[in-house]
């Protein structure tokens, strides 16, 4: 396809500046939102699919189904959490919250939305759905305790590395007789090592933390407990590599993913931070990949 990178990458900066929004300054997002109109508040996530125009027309695989849909299906969910926001103030869990990420889990994971998008740059789709999300319970729920934070502490690094030394044995005894994981050695020049930690940290590791911890977990545990919502939240991640890496049900994948959400969650709840979770999570994957 000629000319879709400059596009692409047009567009992926375009759907970062969400993320850096609420990473850099969510409080203060969710408070200029709460401000505008209840018309604007609803539609203002309708915006999101002008980065689908973009692409696709620069590509003429445009199609209006896929339109309508990045259109109504933010507006909708702005619209839903508006209304759990009216029947649940405290933020206990409304059946909406539930409604929506489970809607935007099985999008993601069963790869809905990827016909629609150019061949090689489907996670454009999965970025905007992120951003979505994002507007979604940062600014209509306002939903509090997440630790979407892109400012950085040390504590997220202590407490990152720390659920990472506790999860490394406990997977390569596992993962090796499980015959898993095999060893090898695939090492790059160190810088370029070091650009593949920070790529996987915010476009594997933040998505995910975001969504299994920030959200579903965080929710969780206002219902069944901080140890329940744990192993819960744990079970879902896990269940969400059923088909990784495998034409059928990844068995092993699924249950070395959930050991992998226990720590991941235990680094989140630690201090709420959604970056400490990252750090285990973006670690884990980053060491696989050279070395397994």
């Amino acid at each position: 396809m000629q000319n879709l990178a400059p596009v692409a990458l047009a567009a992926l900066t375009l759907e970062l500046i969400p993320a850096a929004i609420f990473g850099f300054a969510g409080e203060r997002a969710g408070r200029v939102v709460a401000h505008w109109s209840g018309v604007l508040r609803i539609a203002a996530p309708a915006t999101f699919s002008l980065v689908y125009v973009g692409v696709t027309t620069s590509q003429h695989i445009f199609h209006w189904a896929w339109f309508a849909l990045y259109v109504t299906l933010p507006v909708a969910i702005a619209w839903l959490l508006e209304q759990a926001n009216a029947a649940d103030a405290q933020q206990r869990v409304n059946w909406r919250d539930a409604a929506i990420l489970l809607l935007l889990g099985l999008a993601v994971d069963l790869r809905w939305f990827d016909p629609a998008w150019p061949a090689g740059w489907q996670a454009l789709g999965k970025i905007l759905l992120v951003d979505v999300g994002l507007y979604g319970f940062g600014a209509i729920r306002q939903l509090s305790g997440t630790g979407f934070d892109f400012r950085l502490k040390w504590s997220d690094w202590t407490t990152g590395l720390r659920e990472l030394a506790l999860f490394a044995p406990v997977v390569l005894v596992l993962g090796l007789a499980l015959g898993f994981i095999h060893p090898h050695s695939n090492f790059p020049r160190l810088g370029a090592a070091a650009l593949q930690w920070v790529g996987i940290f915010f476009f594997v590791a933040v998505p995910e933390e975001l969504f299994f911890r920030a959200w579903v977990q965080n929710l969780l545990e206002r219902r069944v407990g901080r140890r329940m919502a744990l192993v819960l939240a744990s079970l879902l991640f896990g269940l969400s590599h059923f088909n990784k890496r495998s034409a059928h049900f990844n068995w092993r994948y699924v249950l070395l993913a959930t050991i992998a959400g226990i720590f991941y969650g235990r680094a989140w709840r630690a201090r709420r931070r959604v970056p400490a979770s990252s750090i285990t999570h973006a670690t884990v994957d980053w060491i696989w990949s050279l070395w397994f």
